[in-house]
């Protein structure tokens, strides 16, 4: 019991809403392309690159994203759209950059589209999975 209440209170937790190839996983410094959609747990958008219809490019593993997406989207296959539930010590904390809430824990819409130059299949849908 302890051990589920601590993994609530702290770090990234991962749904899997569609499955991935199962085979081709990020590692530490892979360039990824993603689609996400960021929201507090009352259901409030604070951002999406979806509305934005702009994927976002990054490097996985070297600190460059939250902790909850260094880790949670390392356990993404490519293809995969997952929804990752993240604590505020693994998001922006109490100092997070100009409009985002402090302490606040977030839910991301993830969509692995590529690694490196490997891109995924297209599922055809293109839409956004938000609980």
């Amino acid at each position: 019991f302890f051990f589920y209440l601590l993994r609530l209170v702290m770090g990234v937790e991962k749904e899997q809403i569609a499955p991935g190839d199962g085979e081709t996983f990020p590692k530490a410094g892979d360039q990824l392309t993603m689609h996400y959609v960021g929201t507090y747990t009352d259901g409030t958008v604070f951002d999406s690159s979806r509305s934005r219809k702009k994927p976002f490019q990054f490097i996985i593993g070297v600190g460059a994203v939250i902790k909850g997406w260094d880790e949670g989207v390392m356990k993404m296959s490519l293809g995969e759209k997952a929804k990752l539930t993240i604590s505020s010590d693994y998001a922006y904390g109490s100092s997070p950059p100009a409009g985002v809430r402090p302490d606040a824990e977030m839910i991301f819409d993830v969509e692995l589209l590529a690694i490196g130059d490997k891109g995924a299949k297209s599922s055809g849908s293109g839409g956004c999975y938000l609980s």
